[in-house]
């Protein structure tokens, strides 16, 4: 059976929209997805730093504002809300993305890390502060305090770097980052079409052609 890992982090709505794509492809191939949350600033300063001095610069320009027309298509198609967050944006998700850690020693990150999505993209709110965490971990059945104490562990925000440090070591560059069967990497939603491709050539399973 194939793997199929995900290199994530809720302050991207490539992210979001990835994550929630890839979760009916999953199904499709009966496989289990290993979700790896990551702070996506430092993997830019770690392969690219002039990756954030140029989205500081063009917030107004005509790549950003087709940008957001980019997305706002995308998660139509997905079916999902996504609006540009007014007040905060971007946002410090590093303590997020290490109660996403927290989450899945429960078996919780997928409805968790849902909740984060939602929170940011959908309702504006700051995922950063700690009653907002504590809420969304209520919502699925977690204890906030505990899981806000655990993320703020040494431990905790070791394994955050541990994560965007392979991922620049495997040649990531970015969010979302799919890995099927260890090697074969594929970056952002879009290419979700190449990854159900890439998993029917590793499982060995016929391409059934498209009926016009």
């Amino acid at each position: 059976m194939s793997r199929l890992e995900c290199f994530f982090d809720c302050s991207s709505p490539w992210s979001y929209i990835g994550f929630h794509n890839a979760q009916a492809l999953a199904k499709e191939f009966g496989i289990e997805i290993s979700w790896r949350p990551i702070l996506v600033g430092g993997v830019f300063k770690a392969v690219d730093s002039e990756v954030l001095k140029s989205r500081e610069s063009s917030w107004d320009g005509p790549k950003y504002r087709y940008n957001r027309k980019d997305i706002a298509d995308w998660a139509r198609v997905a079916g999902l809300k996504i609006v540009m967050p007014p007040r905060i944006f971007p946002i410090n998700s590093a303590k997020a993305m290490r109660a996403c850690i927290i989450a899945g020693e429960s078996g919780k990150i997928v409805p968790f890390a849902t909740q984060v999505f939602e929170a940011y993209w959908s309702e504006d709110r700051d995922i950063a502060a700690d009653d907002v965490l504590a809420a969304l971990c209520k919502d699925v059945g977690l204890d906030g305090t505990a899981v806000l104490a655990k993320a703020d562990t040494p431990e905790a925000r070791q394994k955050l770097r541990d994560n965007g440090d392979e991922l620049v070591r495997r040649g990531g560059f970015g969010a979302p980052t799919w890995f099927v069967d260890g090697d074969d990497m594929y970056f952002g939603n879009d290419r979700l079409v190449l990854v159900r491709e890439a998993l029917r050539r590793h499982q060995d399973r016929p391409v059934v052609p498209e009926h016009r």
